[in-house]
């Protein structure tokens, strides 16, 4: 492929995936995922900063997208009410593309102690973002950060749930946060 070709973003996501798995992250350069894509080095660093950006690019536009949607949400609403909007607000990133790949960039992720250490400071930083939105709303700290914790729950078990079945991811995660509640109600008992 010519430089000139389009969807360069993605070819470079695509290269990089494949050597990641093939020969590990630590042992793949930023050189050899360029010319993987039939691109140049100049171009990867145009759409990435790094080699970790493949892997984790996009965490703002989510948080803007959850943030965004509690903010939307009515105020007689609750704050699982905002947090389930969040999480639906986000669907429209979770399309083939993320799905087609999604499951190597768990292995890739879980391979590596690094990257599972970002993939959970991403996680606290969609949380921080979703607390401090509810707050913003007038939730009090306490059950703002709960809200914001179920909700980074729910959307990391319906991203796997997703991965598994496709689908609507806005429907996925709204089920998820349900079962999240259930199972929070659960935890009550007969108290």
């Amino acid at each position: 492929m010519g430089r000139w070709e389009p969807d360069a973003r993605a070819r470079l996501v695509r290269a990089a995936l494949d050597l990641f798995s093939e020969q590990g992250y630590e042992s793949t350069a930023v050189a050899q995922i360029a010319e993987r894509a039939g691109l140049t080095k100049s171009t990867f660093f145009r759409h990435f900063r790094d080699k970790r950006e493949v892997l984790f690019g996009g965490q703002d536009e989510l948080a803007e997208l959850m943030t965004g949607a509690i903010a939307a949400t009515p105020l007689e609403a609750g704050a699982l009410a905002a947090v389930e909007a969040a999480l639906v607000a986000t669907a429209s990133t979770f399309g083939e593309e993320r799905l087609s790949h999604g499951a190597q960039r768990l292995a890739v992720i879980e391979g590596n102690v690094e990257l599972r250490e970002r993939a959970a400071l991403k996680m606290v930083g969609f949380a921080v973002a979703m607390a401090d939105a509810l707050k913003a709303r007038g939730v009090s700290e306490l059950e703002a950060v709960v809200a914001a914790e179920l909700g980074v729950l729910a959307f990391q078990r319906g991203y796997d749930r997703w991965l598994e079945a496709g689908g609507d991811f806005g429907e996925v995660a709204r089920r998820t946060l349900g079962d999240v509640r259930a199972a929070v109600q659960g935890l009550a008992g007969g108290e």
